[in-house]
């Protein structure tokens, strides 16, 4: 059954709503993957702070993997929204095929070079932590690398299948895998004491269930895109199209990786595992408004770029004001909450006095500019969604790598020399760098604002006509 019709026809409030509920529960779903390893890790009595630090430390090989996944599952989304605003099913069949094997391949590649070094590359973003805060990282990444593959599936799936008219199926995969996730890890951590291996088998047996309910969707016959054999066949211009707008996700991944990896060595130069664990707890709070954010300009993606390809500009630009203007409230939220109540939110991962004595000044600094967080994101994703990658890159990586990475390596020695603590500096780099990428971010909405105007023709990238009628 078609249901990308009323992507062209439904008032833009109230389908921005339909895709917006579905898709923020999926993303906030998404995060509690891992936040629900770091709440029951962190209160684990005796050992919670130090299996905290020891999961923070893993965060930039998940970011790593993530990046892998959002540069098929973003591109191929996308691409399936635009082709079918040309009303082109065959072309999406083929999105659809094309995308899985892009996730098998990459998924092969880093799950063999997560198991063949392992060890060097935990002690790389890990240098100066204690060693059993090491080998309880290694521990974890060890059972959880194929569930993580897994993951990037789903989201690649889950994400076709909301372009595809089913935004509600593709929240309730989700949010299956989360509760799954929450009950495991209660009975492994919680009852049966396991520790790390509970987190782990948890996480990858919850990644296993909701990947395989996700390829189940696109097997029946009543969907409207389903596997078919002609769609199995590598095509190297829908790679090219995949990647082409997959890079500007798969860029702020891997910048995060790279952030989240300089962070750490400064966090354990100046501040040693507390601050480690402080960093785990904030980021995990942060890293939920970052979901709802998400969510909420992914739901704007399959509207926006239906209605790109379909030449409604119009709808274009009210779906991007109306998304624009909900995740600036949204960031506001987030920054009241976070200079309302940091000791509230930190104790929820861990209660010790010293963690909570600079978890707070270390969540006010990070979620201060969140409003400015929200107009970054929601521009970014308006630019994949347009078919515009390499803005869009810019767009993600000017708050991350431009920004913050060189900051962080600055001030922290700045902060260490006139105060003694260059754990401040570290947190100080982070929200100067929300406000720069925010003023670049509007420099570049500035220079592309063309594509609102109603006369505006978007060029089209078509396959190779050297491939025939039936490619």
């Amino acid at each position: 059954m078609d249901n990308t019709k009323e992507l062209e026809t439904k008032p833009i409030g109230g389908l921005l709503w339909q895709y917006a509920l579905p898709t923020v529960a999926s993303q906030v779903v998404t995060s509690i993957y891992n936040i629900v390893d770091r709440i029951f890790l962190g209160n684990s009595v005796g050992d919670g702070k130090m299996l905290l630090a020891a999961l923070t430390i893993t965060f930039p090989i998940m970011n790593i993997i993530h990046a892998f996944g959002a540069l098929v599952g973003a591109g191929s989304g996308a691409r399936m929204s635009i082709v079918l605003g040309r009303k082109d099913v065959r072309w999406a069949e083929k999105i659809l095929g094309n995308s899985v094997l892009l996730t098998f391949f990459f998924g092969f590649l880093f799950v063999m070079g997560g198991y063949l070094w392992m060890h060097p590359i935990i002690n790389m973003f890990a240098d100066g932590a204690s060693r059993l805060v090491i080998d309880s990282a290694c521990e974890y990444m060890y059972i959880v690398l194929p569930g993580m593959f897994l993951l990037t599936l789903t989201l690649n799936l889950v994400g076709l299948i909301r372009s595809s008219g089913y935004p509600m199926k593709s929240m309730w995969i989700m949010v299956g895998g989360a509760v799954l996730n929450i009950l495991l890890d209660f009975i492994f951590i919680h009852e049966l004491g396991w520790g790390m291996r509970g987190a782990a088998w948890g996480t990858t047996i919850s990644m296993a269930t909701a990947s395989m309910v996700a390829v189940a969707h696109f097997m029946l016959p009543h969907s409207f895109i389903r596997f078919k054999r002609h769609a199995w066949a590598p095509k190297l211009y829908i790679f090219r199209n995949i990647l082409a707008i997959g890079v500007s996700p798969f860029s702020m991944n891997v910048a995060a990786f790279a952030v989240v990896a300089v962070l750490n060595r400064q966090l354990i130069h100046f501040g040693g595992d507390d601050a480690m664990t402080v960093y785990g707890a904030a980021n995990s709070y942060m890293g939920l408004i970052f979901m709802v954010l998400l969510g909420f300009c992914q739901s704007m993606q399959p509207i926006a770029g239906y209605n790109y390809g379909a030449r409604r500009n119009d709808r274009l630009r009210e779906v991007y004001l109306l998304t624009m203007r909900v995740c600036v409230i949204i960031g506001i939220l987030g920054a009241a909450s976070a200079l309302l109540f940091p000791r509230t939110i930190i104790g929820c991962f861990n209660s010790e006095t010293e963690i909570l004595d600079m978890g707070a000044p270390a969540l006010r600094y990070l979620l201060v500019f969140c409003p400015l967080i929200a107009f970054t994101v929601t521009n970014s994703q308006l630019f994949q969604s347009i078919d515009q990658p390499w803005i869009a890159i810019v767009t993600s990586l000017s708050r991350q790598v431009i920004f913050l990475i060189p900051l962080s390596l600055i001030l922290p020695g700045l902060c260490y020399e006139a105060t003694g603590d260059g754990v401040t500096g570290v947190w100080q780099a982070c929200a100067v760098c929300d406000v720069l990428g925010a003023a670049l971010s509007a420099i570049l909405l500035v220079t592309h604002r063309q594509v609102f105007r109603m006369d505006y023709v978007p060029p089209v990238r078509k396959p190779r006509k050297e491939l025939g009628p039936k490619e």
